[in-house]
């Protein structure tokens, strides 16, 4: 800390708060003790100088902080960078923030000077095939207060040994396994004997309930083999009774699917829109249940 105080930095990076230890606690680098005075001292050094102060931890295979969950609670904002080998884009996710809102992301570039920030992510998370095939559709969602376009993929085929398959990708496997049984008990698609694969383009993990609709849409065009015009967009909700539930920040999905170039979007009949929809310039499907998009789509 003296070293600090004399060379007085205008910013401080620690990589990692695990790796540091303190005289003041007798114990191992990465313990609890050692962890909790080292940030603290470190927390004392940013108040009194104003100094920034950025601590690296180690994380789990799962993507946590790794070791005492005092961290997070000690330091004001928690930042988490995300990302797949396979895939050329990187997400800085805030986790924690004391002075803004939540759940924001960055998305950003890896490439061989370093990181671009990626100032329209949606165009590059749709796909540029001119050719329209069956099994896609495109989902309106958030990541924060940030509008996202994510393309949905997805393979319906009859289970050649015995056991139907269900794999996801990016997509909670279970709400899949939902989704399915309401397309199945609503919509009287017969599923149970076929093998289901779903993948979130661009590598994406999405969380976002308002995607439940593009899933739904995406599978039912694969099952029936019938494309999806590649200009209709999709944001809503699913119910286990088929229903299909309104979602946040509609407006701003709206936008976002106007921005780039859509002629449509599906939404929830319970939307209540704060604008009136000429404004939008694009056509809103109202849609109550799962049977009704169904029904504007493939029939």
């Amino acid at each position: 800390m003296v070293h600090l105080k004399n060379i007085e930095p205008e910013l401080l990076v620690i990589d990692s708060i695990q790796t540091l230890q303190t005289d003041k606690v007798e114990s191992s680098p990465g313990s609890i003790s050692q962890v909790r005075e080292c940030t603290a001292e470190l927390l004392r050094f940013a108040k009194d100088s104003n100094t920034p102060v950025i601590l690296i931890g180690h994380i789990t295979k799962d993507g946590a902080i790794a070791g005492p969950k005092l961290l997070e609670h000690m330091v004001d904002v928690v930042l988490q960078f995300e990302g797949d080998t396979n895939y050329m884009y990187r997400m800085v996710r805030s986790i924690k923030n004391r002075f803004g809102s939540t759940s924001e992301i960055g998305i950003f570039e890896m490439q061989n000077n370093g990181l671009r920030e990626v100032s329209n992510p949606s165009e590059l998370l749709l796909s540029q095939f001119d050719e329209t095939l069956s099994g896609a559709a495109v989902a309106a969602s958030t990541e924060g207060y940030r509008p996202l376009l994510l393309e949905i993929q997805a393979l319906v085929s009859t289970a050649a040994y015995g056991t139907p398959q269900r794999s996801s990708t990016g997509f909670d496997l279970r709400r899949l396994g939902m989704l399915l049984a309401v397309l199945e008990k609503r919509a009287g698609f017969r599923l149970a004997t076929k093998d289901v694969f779903l993948n979130i383009a661009g590598g994406m993990k999405v969380t976002d309930p308002a995607i439940d609709l593009a899933v739904a849409v995406a599978v039912l065009s694969s099952d029936t083999d019938i494309p999806v015009p590649k200009d209709i967009c999709f944001a809503g909700e699913i119910g286990l009774s088929g229903e299909i539930r309104p979602v946040a920040r509609i407006e701003q999905r709206i936008n976002e699917a106007q921005k780039l170039g859509f002629k449509a979007i599906f939404i929830s009949k319970y939307n209540k829109l704060s604008t009136s929809e000429e404004k939008f310039g694009l056509k809103i499907h109202h849609v109550a249940g799962i049977q009704d998009v169904f029904f504007k789509l493939f029939k």
